[in-house]
C-alpha cells in the first residue's frame, strides 16, 4: 500500500542512467509507450528530467520507442470497443501529436459503422421498445465515442432488421 510521503523525508536517491534505461526497457517490453507516457512513469522514480529525456532519446534512436507505433497499437487494441472520438481522446491523453493521432485514426475510420454495430449488438442485441430504451442505447454508443450520425445509422439499421 502506498503511503503519503512526509515533506521532511529525504528525496529519493537519484537513479543512474543504466537504472533509468532498464526501467524504461521494462515498460516498453510490456507494451508500446509514447514519449510522454515514458517521461511520466520515469519521473515518478527519478527526479532528473534531463536524464530521463536523454534515455528516451537514446531508445528512440535505437527504434525501441516510437510514438507512431504506440499510437497505432492503441488504436488496434481499443478500436473494437471505442469510436473515433474516444480513441482520439485516448491518444491525446497519451501525448500523441495530433498529426500522428490522425494518421493512426485513419485505419479505424473505415470500420466505424461496423464496429458501432458490433458494440451495440454485444451490449443490447435488440431494438429498444420505447423512447427511453432508444435514448439509453443512443447515450451508450455516444459515450463510447461513436459519432451521432454513426449511432443513428446503426440504430436505424437495427430497427429495419428487426422489422423484416
Amino acid at each position: 500500500m502506498r503511503t503519503k510521503t512526509d515533506p521532511s523525508d529525504p528525496a529519493p536517491p537519484s537513479l543512474t542512467s543504466a537504472q533509468v534505461r532498464a526501467r524504461a526497457l521494462r515498460y516498453l517490453a510490456a507494451r508500446e509507450h509514447t514519449r510522454h507516457e515514458l517521461q511520466t512513469k520515469l519521473a515518478r522514480v527519478c527526479p532528473d528530467t534531463a536524464l530521463i529525456a536523454q534515455v528516451i532519446v537514446e531508445l528512440a534512436a535505437l527504434g525501441l520507442q516510437d510514438d507512431e507505433r504506440a499510437a497505432h497499437a492503441v488504436v488496434r487494441a481499443r478500436a473494437g470497443r471505442l469510436g473515433r472520438a474516444r480513441l482520439r481522446l485516448e491518444l491525446q491523453r497519451r501525448g500523441v501529436a495530433p498529426e500522428l493521432a490522425q494518421q493512426a485514426l485513419s485505419q479505424a475510420s473505415d470500420t466505424e459503422h461496423q464496429r458501432a454495430h458490433q458494440v451495440w449488438h454485444k451490449r443490447f442485441g435488440v431494438v429498444a421498445a420505447d423512447a427511453t430504451g432508444h435514448a439509453k442505447q443512443w447515450r451508450f454508443l455516444t459515450a463510447r465515442g461513436f459519432a451521432p450520425e454513426v449511432v443513428q445509422a446503426v440504430l436505424r439499421a437495427a430497427a429495419r432488421e428487426a422489422a423484416a
